[in-house]
């Protein structure tokens, strides 16, 4: 059962890559059924209805419901097209080459920044859901049982935003396809259990579109030339968990493996 797993810590680099391993994988994974690039299940995904994608009385696409998988876990290139690579800077290989999983943030319960994402379930939330959305907002299961906030009313971003650990998000649509765009990034995060890192110069665009009833794919444009020589881009696949609710799980309660973790960052 799923909340069984909970009496383990969440993102513990191998400890956590190994119990998702050890589970069912999500069907809809874009890249590879075993591999992390839309999310690792904890249980078998259910059977869903052939169904078209459900929309808001305002005929927006209706995204909310739980999901699982939508960004990067182990290993950001598992979201490349076949023959790309990520274009690392000399000093981010550098870095990136010198990080111990044990250092790993998210491994110390702290957030898991964007695109990555745990493998638990979270959830979207439009409102209002009787009109146009103004705000919407991605609720996490786990880790800090942290959320995103993303503006939808039009604003702009602010000039100096102050860095923080999900930046600072506007959203529009593009037909069926919501746009975020995310600057105002602290560089404490990782990217992954590899340890992909990223500088406050980070900009991402992210392209949510649900496919249908059940699949909702993630194209994310990362572009941080204080990292990466050249903005690149990753798909991501999340599955619909309808009926399954969040669970209260925090991190700081359960998080006791960290000292077990040695060696450098790796998927």
């Amino acid at each position: 059962m799923r909340n069984q797993l909970f009496l383990l810590p969440l993102a513990l680099g191998l400890s956590v890559s190994l119990v998702a391993q050890s589970q069912n994988p999500l069907p809809n994974d874009p890249a590879d059924p075993t591999s992390p690039a839309g999310g690792a299940a904890l249980n078998r995904a259910p059977a869903l209805p052939k169904a078209p994608m459900p929309r808001l009385p305002d005929r927006t696409p209706d995204l909310s419901g739980v999901w699982f998988g939508g960004g990067p876990i182990q290993d950001l290139a598992a979201g490349l097209a076949p023959g790309e690579t990520i274009p690392l800077l000399p000093e981010a290989k550098k870095l990136m080459a010198s990080r111990q999983s044990k250092d790993d943030p998210e491994a110390n319960c702290l957030p898991t920044g964007v695109p990555r994402i745990a493998p638990y379930p979270w959830r979207i939330v439009q409102t209002p859901s009787h009109a146009k959305a103004t705000h919407l907002f991605f609720l996490f299961e786990g880790n800090i049982h942290s959320y995103r906030q993303i503006f939808m009313d039009g604003r702009k971003h602010p000039q100096d935003p102050d860095p923080t650990w999900y930046g600072h998000s506007i959203g529009w649509w593009e037909g069926d396809t919501l746009v975020i765009d995310t600057v105002g990034f602290n560089d404490k995060f990782w990217f992954d259990f590899r340890g992909h890192p990223h500088t406050e110069k980070l900009h991402t665009i992210e392209r949510w579109t649900r496919k249908d009833y059940g699949t909702l794919e993630n194209r994310v444009t990362i572009d941080d030339p204080g990292a990466y020589a050249r903005p690149f881009t990753l798909t991501f696949t999340a599955g619909l968990r309808p009926g399954e609710e969040l669970m209260e799980y925090i991190c700081n309660e359960n998080n006791q493996d960290v000292e077990h973790l040695v060696g450098p960052a790796r998927p």
